[in-house]
Formats: structure tokens, C-alpha cells, sequence
């Protein structure tokens, strides 16, 4: 029994000593592969949507493999916003090889770790991200902000362009005074991406999608209020985003935000996915502590912490694997200088029924300054459909008007509309879940030539200072 009992308490021993000696699992390797985060002292959230600095202290890329840290490039002042190829092989990112420079794009070949500049700019260039065919997508500063800009990525285009508008060469994607910022590209094609509510004019955090010719702008959903940011969408369709001190969805059945029951934490957005289900979520308990990555099981009750480096923030987690490649955006843009929009019923909105009857519709855009113009105004027919000509690639919104010409309701943001682009909405701020009625709108049974406002007339000029004063 001496002799049993002597066996049984070593092989405890040995048990106990296990995880000790390295044999337990690793955390990090539950993720299932490996991933990169962007390391940096200071995150400041949000701080792209005011043109300002995310990592004003510098930031670095770290690959962790098999639950080990390491940078992912060498010999650069500064590097983040790693966004992995669709075959895995490559990651983009934004990088500073001295610490004044601005941030560019390159781009590291994980196989043997080479790297290459992949665009040269005058000003900052992030957060950029793969297209298909040769193409992607980033975040420019200007003096106003950060605009979406396209670009080549240096790879031979693997499809003939959908569309001659879809030119090689730098091409504009938005064309707001205020900042947007990519967050996603989907797999039907278009780009998430986030700037204020409402669009151009306010600041609270919102989500937006556009097409990679930088066509068809419009809200993700239209239950605004809250702020939201950090969208990435899920190999399901799903869209999961953050509110700070909570993650929400967006899902194809619903035409609002669905709330996801995660741990109470602080969330920094952006999360990824693994083969298994679970999140690599970027959280931390509360404001004060620095962010770490932590792996966490939808429906879980409980988030473990896998990546953490004290005094560091560990954010914007991508999986080190091959992904989807998302559809390619066929470009309908034409070759002009404006664009044709029609309204099937303006009358219909998410913000209720209009106190009177439509007479006419009025545009806006902004001058150099940012002050509203009046372009004109076109008839509101019975059935509340219009059509007209508008000035393409310029920040634009309508009001409509009754007969005495005063304003029954009014878009308080702004959107765009490609030169070139052809678009058709429902109504108001109807929201995208809105179908349009079957039926020939009365404009077009009138006439098929839309109401020319690319040019301000004397008439409306004269109104300018009362529009820009509202």
C-alpha cells in the first residue's frame, strides 16, 4: 500500500508540475492562428473622425505566433493598420520609416519577410486595404480631414476593369469637408466606412457604405442616435461594431442594430473572427487600463486575455489567414461632369409625414468655405417624385419646399454624387430596407430630361446668405 501510495502522490506531483513546465496551453494559441495587432502607448479612439493622430506616442506591428510576440517588420519608426491579403501571403499596412515622416502604404511579404513601398504621398496615407483586381482603398489627409482615396497596389490586375471609369491611378472615392475613414470592405464589394453623423456636418460616430468608384453613398442603417464605429463584417453577413462600452450588429432580416450580450467591457472595435467562431476582441475592464486582445466565445459569459504587454494598448486584431475575395463593384459611371437623380417620393420618410404639400424641391452645396449655396429648385409632382441634374463629386442636399417656398423638411447632412453616376432613391431618409412602389413615377411620364441645377442662378445666389446663415 506504501508502494501505491508513493506512486499515486508522484504522478500528482508530475501532474501539478505540468503546467509549470510549459506543457498547458497556450492562450494565445486558441485563437486557431496566427494574428497581428497594432501596438502603441497611447490609442486615442476616434481620433481619425477630427483629423487627428490614433498613436500620437508611435505605434508597431507584432505577428504572434504560436503565442509568441514578435514586430512584424523591422527598421521603421512607426508602423499599423495591417490588413492581410485574400490568399494570406501579404499584409498592407501604414508605415514611417523615420519618426517625422508621414505615414505611406507598404506592404510585407510574410514568407521571407520582405517589404516594399507600395504608394508615395504627400500626407498621411492609412488604414488601407486590399480590392479585388489590383486595387485599394485608403484614408488621405487633407487639410480638411481624411478622404477615402483608390489606388493601385502594385499587383497585375488578375480581371480586365468592369468599366473604362475604373481607371488605373489614384481615384477619389468621397468628397465630404469632413473626415471619413475606412473600416471594411464587404463581401458584396462596397466599403464601410465611418465619419459623423449627420454626414459632413455632425460628430457623432456613424457607419457608412460606398461602392469602390466612390458611387451609391448611403447610411448602413438609418436608426441613428448612438455612436458606433469599429465595423468588420463576419463570414455570416453580419456586421458587428462597437458603442464603446458595448458590441452591437447589424443583420440582413433587421432594419436596426442588434445588441450582442458580450462581457461589460471597453471595446476598441474592430474585431476578428477565427475559423472556430470565436472573436479576437481588443477590450479592456474600464477606461483607465491600456487595451489588450482577448478571445472570447459568442454566448460565452467569461472573455480570456491572450495577448496583453503592459503599458501598451493592443489593437485592430487581423488573422494571419486566407479570406474571401469580395465581389468586384461593376462601375456604371458615365463619362460626364454631373449626375442624374431621381426621387420616386420625397413625401416618404423614416421621420414621419410632411405638415404640407411638396411644391418643389431645393439643392444645396457648400462653397470654399464651407457655406451653404442654393442651386436651384425642380417641381415636386403630385406623387412626390422629381428629377434632376446635379453637380457630380461635390457635397450636396435637398430640401423641399411648399408653393409659399417655405421649408417642410430639410437634410441636415450632406452625401455625393459621382460625376457620371445615374442614381434612383425611394424617398427621404426612407432607409435602404425601403422597396419602392410599383408604379411609373409621374416626372417621367411628363418627361424623361431632368431639371438642370449644376449652376446657381442669380435668383437663388441672392438667397445664399440667408441658406448659409440657417
Amino acid at each position: 500500500m506504501r508502494v501505491e501510495a508513493r506512486a499515486l502522490l508522484i504522478a500528482l506531483s508530475v501532474v501539478l508540475l505540468l503546467p509549470m513546465c510549459g506543457f498547458a496551453p497556450n492562450p494565445a494559441q486558441q485563437a486557431g492562428a496566427d494574428f497581428i495587432v497594432t501596438a502603441a502607448p497611447v490609442y486615442v479612439s476616434l481620433a481619425e473622425l477630427r483629423g487627428e493622430e490614433r498613436f500620437p506616442k508611435g505605434a508597431h506591428l507584432l505577428l504572434v505566433h504560436e503565442g509568441k510576440a514578435e514586430p512584424l517588420v523591422t527598421g521603421f519608426a512607426a508602423s499599423a493598420d495591417a490588413q492581410v491579403s485574400f490568399d494570406g501571403t501579404m499584409v498592407l499596412f501604414a508605415g514611417k520609416q523615420a519618426e517625422n515622416d508621414p505615414w505611406q502604404i507598404w506592404e510585407v511579404t510574410l514568407k521571407d519577410r520582405s517589404v516594399r513601398k507600395v504608394l508615395t504621398t504627400a500626407t498621411d496615407a492609412e488604414r488601407p486595404f486590399y480590392l479585388p483586381s489590383g486595387r485599394m482603398i485608403f484614408a488621405l489627409r487633407t487639410t480638411r480631414g481624411f478622404k477615402l482615396q483608390s489606388d493601385e497596389d502594385g499587383h497585375p490586375p488578375k480581371f480586365l476593369p468592369m468599366n473604362p471609369s475604373a481607371k488605373p491611378g489614384p481615384l477619389q472615392l468621397s468628397y465630404m469637408r469632413a473626415s471619413v475613414f475606412p473600416a471594411d470592405v464587404l463581401a458584396d464589394g462596397r466599403i464601410l466606412f465611418e465619419a459623423g453623423y449627420p454626414l459632413g456636418s455632425g460628430t457623432t460616430p456613424e457607419m457608412y457604405l460606398v461602392y469602390a468608384d466612390g458611387s451609391g453613398i448611403e447610411s448602413y442603417r438609418c436608426d441613428h442616435g448612438r455612436a458606433r464605429w469599429g465595423g468588420v463584417q463576419l463570414a455570416s453577413g453580419d456586421t458587428v461594431f462597437t458603442h464603446g462600452a458595448s458590441l452591437a450588429r447589424f443583420t440582413s432580416p433587421l432594419a436596426r442594430e442588434e445588441r450582442v450580450a458580450a462581457p461589460q467591457a471597453e471595446y476598441a472595435g474592430a474585431i476578428a473572427e477565427t475559423d472556430s467562431g470565436a472573436w479576437l476582441v481588443s477590450a479592456r475592464a474600464t477606461a483607465g487600463p491600456p487595451y489588450t486582445i482577448r478571445l472570447w466565445k459568442p454566448g460565452a459569459a467569461t472573455m480570456e486575455t491572450v495577448a496583453a504587454e503592459k503599458g501598451v494598448n493592443l489593437v485592430e486584431p487581423v488573422l494571419v489567414a486566407p479570406r474571401t475575395r469580395p465581389k468586384r463593384h461593376p462601375s456604371a459611371l458615365h463619362p460626364w461632369s454631373y449626375a442624374n437623380l431621381l426621387a420616386l417620393d420625397a413625401r416618404l420618410s423614416r421621420d414621419g409625414a410632411l405638415r404640407g404639400t411638396p411644391a418643389s424641391v431645393r439643392l444645396e452645396t457648400q462653397d470654399a468655405e464651407g457655406h451653404a449655396v442654393a442651386m436651384g429648385t425642380a417641381p415636386v409632382e403630385q406623387d412626390g417624385s422629381f428629377f434632376v441634374k446635379v453637380p457630380g463629386d461635390k457635397p450636396i442636399r435637398f430640401a423641399l419646399l411648399d408653393a409659399k417656398g417655405t421649408v417642410l423638411r430639410q437634410e441636415h447632412g450632406w452625401f455625393w454624387a459621382r460625376s457620371g453616376e445615374q442614381r434612383i432613391c425611394v424617398g427621404c431618409h426612407t432607409g435602404p430596407e425601403r422597396s419602392a412602389e410599383n408604379r411609373v413615377p409621374a416626372v417621367l411620364l411628363r418627361t424623361t430630361t431632368p431639371v438642370d441645377l449644376t449652376s446657381a442662378s442669380k435668383t437663388d445666389n441672392a438667397r445664399q446668405a440667408h441658406v448659409g446663415g440657417r
